[in-house]
């Protein structure tokens, strides 16, 4: 006789926002999300303090599907930490187990929520994502696209062996973990403290998340069936160089850094 299943874990998905009402914007990313395969999950989006309409955007693709798990809501504490932050606790206050978490300017495919709890049960606390660059939005040759992999890759590699990453008390080796595409159980985002509530300008919260992470598991890694297409707006404004750079702990470092 099988024993019977218990409830799934209630999954919560977290998008920060600002000034994404544009037609490459939150709508794009919310119609992914109204398309995934599984879509057993609460939704979050949290507007950080938009001049343009975005939580207008939200609210009216809500009522227009009927999704009565999905929400927006109101982070007025400039910066991706805080807005994250505030989403994720949220999220836990909902009664989310499992929080996963991608950026207004992204397009997870269908499979994603899946994909995200099949990581999930390997066993793993933290999921860290992969990512593919858009090309609906910003023109991107076959090329481009392989140098924007080859950067990816490069950034990677450095990561585990970059000083800031390199610890006596790190438990695991560093794995880059991209804000806009992962997932942590709501457990383990606690004990660690969170995304620390800074603005994009101060801090990369995502790699400071890992590092916490690190100190207090080895049950983390990266999991390329979970990955989502990204937006290479930053990319076409700054070049390739500038943009590494600007993701190397602020080597370069823009007047505007809130691309659009």
């Amino acid at each position: 006789m099988t024993a019977a299943r218990g409830p799934r874990p209630r999954l919560a998905v977290v998008v920060p926002a600002l000034n994404e009402a544009h037609e490459h914007g939150i709508l794009r990313t919310l119609e992914a999300l109204h398309a995934q395969e599984d879509d057993d999950f609460d939704l979050v989006v949290v507007d950080n303090g938009s001049t343009d309409g975005t939580a207008d955007v939200v609210r009216k693709a809500v009522a227009e599907w009927g999704r009565l798990r999905w929400r927006v809501v109101d982070e007025p504490q400039k910066g991706t930490g805080a807005a994250a932050d505030t989403g994720m606790r949220v999220a836990i206050g909902l009664g989310a187990e499992l929080l996963a978490r991608t950026d207004a300017d992204c397009l997870p495919p269908p499979g994603w929520t899946r994909a995200v709890r099949a990581a999930f049960a390997t066993g793993d606390e933290l999921v860290a994502g992969r990512l593919v660059p858009r090309d609906d939005d910003l023109p991107v040759s076959r090329f481009q696209q392989g140098v924007l992999s080859f950067a990816l890759w490069v950034s990677s590699t450095f990561g585990k062996v970059r000083p800031g990453n390199q610890d006596e008390g790190y438990l695991g080796p560093y794995v880059m973990t991209p804000g806009c595409n992962m997932a942590i159980t709501a457990s383990l985002y606690e004990r660690a403290g969170g995304f620390p509530r800074t603005r994009i300008e101060d801090l990369h919260e995502d790699r400071a998340l890992v590092n916490a992470v690190r100190r207090l598991t080895t049950r983390y890694a990266e999991h390329r069936e979970v990955w989502v297409r990204a937006s290479t707006r930053r990319v076409h404004a700054w070049g390739l160089v500038r943009t590494l750079g600007w993701y190397a702990d602020h080597r370069y470092r823009p007047e505007v850094v809130d691309i659009r």
